[in-house]
């Protein structure tokens, strides 16, 4: 069983996958501001930590939408994987909003 297949089950064991995605929303805005504080200050271990608990949560928060997070990631690679652009200071810009600049 992988990772996400066991998160989902801890959900439904906890019969979580049925609760209100809203407190994972905000869940998971808590999480990205712990990933942010420990990128920042630089602990390596805090922000891996923070990263794995944001997972979890988006793996819930999705589930308790009734999909799978794995979908969700399938999408956003079907929708990148050929995208074009360029990178400037570091950040992506795809060319759509190269275009339109």
């Amino acid at each position: 069983m992988d990772e996400l297949t066991g998160i989902e089950n801890w959900f439904k064991e906890r019969n979580l996958d049925k609760a209100d995605p809203s407190h994972q929303m905000i869940k998971a805005t808590e999480e990205l501001g712990e990933l942010a504080e420990a990128h920042n200050k630089g602990w390596d271990d805090k922000s891996k930590d923070s990263l794995g608990d944001l997972v979890v949560v988006l793996t819930g928060y999705a589930l308790q939408r009734g999909w799978h997070l794995t979908d969700c990631i399938k999408d956003a690679h079907n929708e990148i994987r050929n995208r074009r652009g360029k990178v400037i200071n570091g950040v992506f810009v795809k060319q759509s909003d190269l275009d339109n600049e």
